[in-house]
């Protein structure tokens, strides 16, 4: 299915009935990253899977910006009337939701993010110095955007009070310093270390995201 929103044609998939939990994909991918986490999860909730603006069937963009691909997901929120969903972003998918707890504390409930970054240079050194090299072969909105964005203020994050959930890999692409520095800021914070993991090994299409997601959910 397909909703415009601030002059984008989104593209989406709605499954299952219950509880509203929207799933956000990393930089580069698509809503089919969650296509396992979808089957299980629609058992339970109402899931929806969408395509970032520029990203697999939703409208193409000559560039990309975290605050865009934020707002997108805030009005996707308003015209579909899921005031009080549950919000799980991957990666890229993870910024924008931290984006979105701070700037629309109003339309999610809960906040579930995995290996999210608050600014470039919190990234590890080889694999920032790996994304300079690689866009000056081979230039790429895709890379640019991880090299420019995000610039999220620590004390911004402060304003995030909703039950939030931090994952990341034992080898993820930032540094766990800066996730400990994340979870730190934010009130109501749980965060967890997934030891063997690298960035998306635990998310893409891995029958672990289930049980991370759903034991999370059943304490609060």
């Amino acid at each position: 299915m397909f909703i415009n929103v601030n002059h984008q044609d989104i593209y989406y998939e709605k499954r299952g009935e219950g509880q509203p939990i929207i799933l956000v994909h990393g930089n580069g991918e698509t809503h089919e990253i969650f296509n396992l986490i979808s089957s299980q999860l629609e058992k339970s909730y109402t899931v929806y899977v969408l395509d970032s603006r520029g990203h697999g069937q939703s409208s193409p963009v000559n560039q990309y910006h975290y605050v865009d691909m934020m707002e997108d997901i805030a009005a996707f929120i308003e015209a579909l009337h899921l005031h009080g969903a549950y919000f799980f972003g991957f990666s890229d998918g993870g910024i924008i939701g931290l984006l979105l707890a701070i700037h629309h504390p109003e339309l999610i409930s809960v906040l579930m993010v995995a290996g999210p970054n608050t600014h470039p240079r919190g990234l590890r050194a080889h694999f920032y110095a790996s994304l300079w090299l690689h866009q000056k072969l081979k230039p790429s909105p895709f890379i640019r955007l991880m090299l420019h964005e995000p610039h999220i203020a620590f004390h911004e994050l402060n304003y995030i009070s909703i039950p939030t959930l931090l994952l990341a890999g034992e080898n993820d692409i930032a540094r766990h310093s800066h996730f400990k520095r994340i979870a730190s800021h934010i009130k109501n914070c749980t965060f967890q270390v997934l030891k063997g993991e690298t960035h998306e090994s635990y998310v893409v299409n891995s029958p672990k995201l289930y049980s991370l997601i759903t034991d999370f959910l059943s304490k609060l």
